[in-house]
């Protein structure tokens, strides 16, 4: 299986793991309503389930991108390269949220999101 589909795993998963850091660091989780929960919590709690809900905004987009580009024949080698990009900027995002660092934030966020466009456009200009 190409390594672009692995990262396409990871990618579902961040999700599941950035929550896990909210639900554990916060005080006395309330499991009956785990969003009214979450929305209560504040400093690194909070952080991190404000990067675990981005986590799930980004994902369609990435998955929509590794599968498209496949489809259309894209160099995989090239879609894989972008795909581990993705990944590493949205685990580097991730910290960038927890340490509450948010201009590297921001930055993180914009070298995963123009690797998504970049894996769109490669069925186009890279062969």
């Amino acid at each position: 299986m190409p390594i672009a589909f692995w990262c396409v795993l990871l990618a579902g998963i961040l999700p599941v793991l950035t929550v896990a850091v909210a639900k554990g660091g916060g005080k006395s989780y309330d499991n009956h309503d785990p969003r009214a929960w979450l929305e209560q919590q504040s400093g690194r709690a909070r952080r991190a389930d404000l990067a675990h809900r981005n986590h799930f905004e980004a994902f369609p987009f990435f998955a929509a991108a590794v599968l498209s580009a496949s489809y259309l024949h894209a160099n995989p080698a090239r879609i894989d390269e972008l795909a581990l990009t993705f990944i590493a900027a949205r685990v580097l995002y991730t910290l960038c949220y927890l340490a509450d660092r948010a201009t590297l934030r921001t930055l993180c966020w914009t070298v995963g999101f123009l690797s998504v466009i970049g894996i769109f456009l490669l069925p186009v200009f890279v062969r």
